[in-house]
């Protein structure tokens, strides 16, 4: 796994992570257009982690941290590039993160009918809490 490059996001790879997540991850979100990952990465720079292997794009993860909890959203690999070590290169990295910052416990969102992504998470030492749910409210732009 030497070869697998794991960095911060920038600007330039806004199109890049656009194209790899309607490929590689599982569903859509409410953010996935240029004005969104672009915001992501101004506001926190750190946050959306890539991982490379020989200068192509095969992972994501966003680990935002908000001062007070730790987020992880859009964990994906391509499918061509799983079950490689890529998705726990880049959960350490993120926790790395976390911990540089104070972070003191992680929580991702993980689709419920995605049993590949909840094995992947379990693997990694996550699991759900089922006295939690989550609540949401779409805000208009």
């Amino acid at each position: 796994m030497s070869d697998l490059h794991v960095r911060c996001a920038t600007l330039s790879d806004v199109g890049a992570v656009l194209r790899f997540w309607r490929e590689a991850a599982e569903g859509t979100s409410i953010s996935d257009d240029h004005d969104g990952v672009a915001r992501l990465i101004t506001r926190d720079p750190g946050a959306l982690l890539l991982a490379e292997r020989d200068g192509l794009l095969t992972g994501t993860v966003i680990a935002g941290f908000d001062g007070w909890r730790c987020h992880l959203y859009r964990l994906a690999v391509h499918p061509d590039h799983r079950r490689a070590g890529i998705g726990g290169a880049l959960l350490a990295a993120a926790e790395e993160r976390f911990t540089a910052l104070g972070g003191r416990r992680g929580d991702a969102m993980v689709l419920d009918e995605n049993a590949l992504a909840q094995h992947a998470w379990r693997a990694s030492g996550y699991a759900p809490e089922p006295q939690w749910s989550r609540w949401v409210k779409h805000l208009e732009a």
